[in-house]
């Protein structure tokens, strides 16, 4: 995936209630990943579905298809796509792992006939046809093993990893009614709708991983309010029902309905010349190589230069994946976690701590009745709790608490699905009852730390719903905290491996929710939001819609702490387990904390690819064969200056 930063610099759009964002925007989108852009010299494939969206927002159109770059073999006339690169071998059978790139992986790769390997031979490509047997997925990744006619054992294929599978472009599958392939859409002329006038014609399409983009080369003829285009002027247009209500493949034509002012705003964005443009693209990709070039420098600190193999081969979007890999690494965090590795930690148990706060004669222990968490309970109901519950929601309309949602999701389960986490955030925040008042909204920071997969459609959620009322300048969307997997050396125990996933991915796994402190203190956050006056931050877990609803955000805790002057308000109810993540920080707390976490290193079976005699290898594993470092928030317990500045709320009942 390449990252904005690498494409043009231009200004971002806002519509209501479409915002349209412009990838050329770095500073813009600093949380924002997107794929490769759809190259008009080598078009990338991928489809687009025409769906109607939840809540608030209109029309959107999500690319359902990997880009599979089309090239055409120089020994014959066939368009060609790739579909993903040799990683590996697999076993002594002369089988060979590949990482797909496409979204069609049972027709690339279990259907047996004619496929092409693309490879660089003295800097040059060279593309020879080879006879798929057999393929099938396998059963520990998202990869699949494959097998080749004519070659039976591993000297042969280990000679092909790196390599890119090619397949024939013509063989794409047939889409449902009101779905695009995107190279079908570029040279498509755009008219308005409401009269007929041409506007231009579509240059290139981009999956922002919002609103997906079509970039329009205006007409010359084209009149707007700065008067007729200029000769080669580009605008970007969403290419969302709203926008684009009718498409026409056999006129090859697209009727648009934008809103006013979106062509003016355009022209405006790109009036830079080309020369600044280019000034601005400069300085960018030097802040960038500086940027990996003082990561590089953390990593052979920690003699782990084993990382850097891949930069020295394979496609450029590949070697920019390692690029960022390499910066995404906390090498300070990392090497704490190395530490950990050798280090005997101290048996802690969660449940002993809380058990042993319970046990307290304190004021700071307050029990509540489920039936108080109600919105608008009694001050009859809740007794000496209420003046908490007022002092909670007085601090949340002044501006002084944030929140921080960390969203859960789980492996194999999909986010938006009816129970997912993304659903059921989305019930969360549309329903008043059960969140935040939207009066108190605007002035409430809110800070997102979600999986990276997860990512992208949160903040698609955000955009689509205005932003459920928060001001969108004070929503940070944080990718969660992960540190690389690592091995030992047989020949040298004392020395730790980072793992690699591919040539050009690290293998990495997530901290847990000790993370979510160090991530805050890492990216500014806490810096940031004691300058907006903020003195509380309030962290809750989302996970999958919960049996039965339960209240997630509630104002007595921080009141709760507030009143008491404590650094740290903990939530948790009668169950034995600490199940959800409820807690308050008072920011001083967190600024004295600095990120600071427990780490412990925890035995994992992982595959992963090596490098044997210039070769890249695959291995599987059998047994437990490395570390993976994971952290409990709860451990931050102990950095507390005193026990008295713990606060804990029960629920009962």
């Amino acid at each position: 995936m390449l990252r904005a930063s690498l494409l043009c610099s231009s200004t971002s759009i806002t519509f209501t209630p479409i915002q349209l964002f412009n990838p050329n925007n770095y500073h813009s989108f600093q949380n924002f990943e997107l794929p490769r852009p759809v190259s008009a010299l080598s078009p990338t494939k991928c489809h687009f579905s025409l769906v109607r969206a939840r809540g608030k927002s209109s029309f959107l159109v999500r690319s359902t298809a990997t880009d599979e770059a089309v090239e055409t073999s120089s020994n014959s006339e066939l368009d060609l796509v790739e579909v993903g690169f040799l990683s590996g071998v697999h076993g002594l059978q002369g089988e060979i792992c590949i990482k797909p790139n496409t979204d069609f992986p049972d027709l690339r790769f279990s259907k047996p006939g004619r496929r092409w390997l693309k490879q660089q031979l003295m800097g040059q490509d060279k593309i020879d046809e080879v006879e798929l047997v057999e393929g099938r997925p396998h059963p520990a990744q998202k990869s699949w093993i494959l097998k080749f006619q004519g070659l039976d054992d591993v000297d042969q294929v280990r000679q092909l990893v790196g390599a890119t599978l090619l397949a024939e472009e013509e063989d794409r599958p047939e889409l449902d009614e009101g779905e695009f392939y995107s190279r079908d859409l570029v040279g498509m002329r755009v008219l308005l709708k409401e009269t007929g006038q041409l506007v231009g014609t579509v240059a290139n399409i981009f999956d922002n991983g919002g609103n997906d983009l079509l970039h329009v080369m205006l007409d010359p003829s084209l009149e707007v309010c700065n008067g007729s285009a200029k000769t080669n002027q580009l605008v970007w247009i969403p290419f969302v029902d709203a926008i684009v209500p009718d498409v026409d493949l056999e006129r090859k034509e697209m009727y648009i309905t934008p809103p006013k002012g979106l062509l003016e705003v355009n022209m405006r964005a790109d009036d830079r010349s080309k020369k600044e443009r280019r000034q601005l693209e400069w300085k960018e990709r030097k802040k960038q190589q500086k940027r990996l070039i003082a990561a590089k420098k953390k990593l052979c600190e920690l003699e782990q230069k084993h990382v850097f193999d891949g930069l020295r081969f394979g496609e450029k979007s590949q070697r920019n994946l390692l690029a960022d890999n390499i910066l995404d690494v906390n090498s300070t965090l990392l090497q704490k976690a190395l530490q950990s590795i050798d280090t005997a930690s101290k048996r802690w148990n969660v449940i002993e701590e809380i058990n042993a706060l319970r046990g307290r004669v304190s004021e700071c222990n307050l029990n509540v009745s489920r039936e108080c968490l109600s919105f608008d309970p009694s001050k009859e109901k809740m007794g000496d709790s209420f003046s908490f519950l007022q002092q909670g929601q007085s601090l949340l309309s002044e501006g002084k608490v944030s929140i921080c949602l960390v969203v859960n999701d789980l492996k194999n389960e999909q986010p938006e699905s009816e129970n997912g986490v993304v659903s059921y955030l989305h019930t969360l925040l549309d329903e008043e009852q059960k969140f935040i008042k939207e009066e108190d909204r605007a002035c409430v920071p809110l800070v997102i730390v979600s999986s990276e997969h997860t990512m992208e459609t949160l903040q698609k959620l955000f955009q689509d719903n205005d932003h459920f009322g928060f001001e969108s300048e004070k929503i940070w969307f944080l990718k969660e905290e992960t540190l690389p997997v690592v091995c030992s050396l047989p020949e040298e125990p004392k020395k730790h491996k980072i793992l690699m996933k591919s040539p050009w991915e690290i293998l990495k796994s997530p901290v847990g929710s000790g993370g979510v402190l160090s991530i805050l203190a890492s990216h500014g956050i806490t810096d940031s939001l004691s300058t907006l006056g903020i003195d509380y931050l309030q962290v809750h877990s989302i996970e999958k819609k919960p049996k039965p609803a339960q209240l997630y955000i509630n104002p007595m805790l921080v009141g709760f702490a507030s009143a008491k002057g404590a650094e740290i308000g903990i939530q948790v109810t009668e169950e034995s387990e600490v199940k959800n993540l409820e807690m308050t920080f008072s920011m001083k707390f967190l600024k004295r904390l600095k990120g600071k976490i427990e780490l412990e290193a925890v035995m994992k079976m992982n595959s992963h690819v090596q490098k044997v005699e210039k070769e890249w290898v695959e291995s599987v594993p059998s047994a437990p064969n490395s570390f993976e470092f994971r952290s409990d928030i709860y451990r931050v317990l102990s950095e507390c200056s005193s026990p008295d500045k713990i606060c804990l709320m029960n629920i009962t009942g």
